[in-house]
């Protein structure tokens, strides 16, 4: 799977309209940090180990996604659908998750929004 370099998926998201379709790319590694991804599809997408920290992704849709190791300190994650998404060893610590779909989300050794540890 080919690759995608912030500054190329910055230039998508610019020209995109409304919201963004990322199904399946691999992003992973990558520094996201604030960036606007708000009704973004994302689902099967591979953000293993990316730096989302402060990103809005209110109402994106990470069906499946693969966010292991992810940091996603501050990001805004209301309303968003991880049904089935893998956030294990994910940084959530002051995540927003208010009415975000967590059905069969993996979250084993994830760092909650509270700063906890889930089991």
């Amino acid at each position: 799977m080919a690759e995608i370099t912030r500054k190329e998926l910055i230039l998508a998201l610019m020209s995109a309209e409304g919201h963004p379709r990322l199904a399946g790319v691999d992003l992973s590694g990558l520094n996201l940090t604030g960036l606007r991804l708000q009704g973004a599809y994302l689902d099967y997408a591979i953000l293993t180990g990316a730096n989302l920290t402060a990103a809005n992704l209110v109402g994106a849709a990470l069906r499946n996604a693969e966010l292991a190791g992810a940091n996603l300190t501050y990001a805004d994650l209301q309303e968003a659908d991880l049904t089935g998404a893998n956030l294990r060893g994910a940084n959530l610590t002051h995540a927003n998750l208010n009415r975000a779909n967590l059905s069969q989300t993996i979250l084993t050794g994830a760092t909650m929004p509270d700063g906890t540890k889930h089991e």
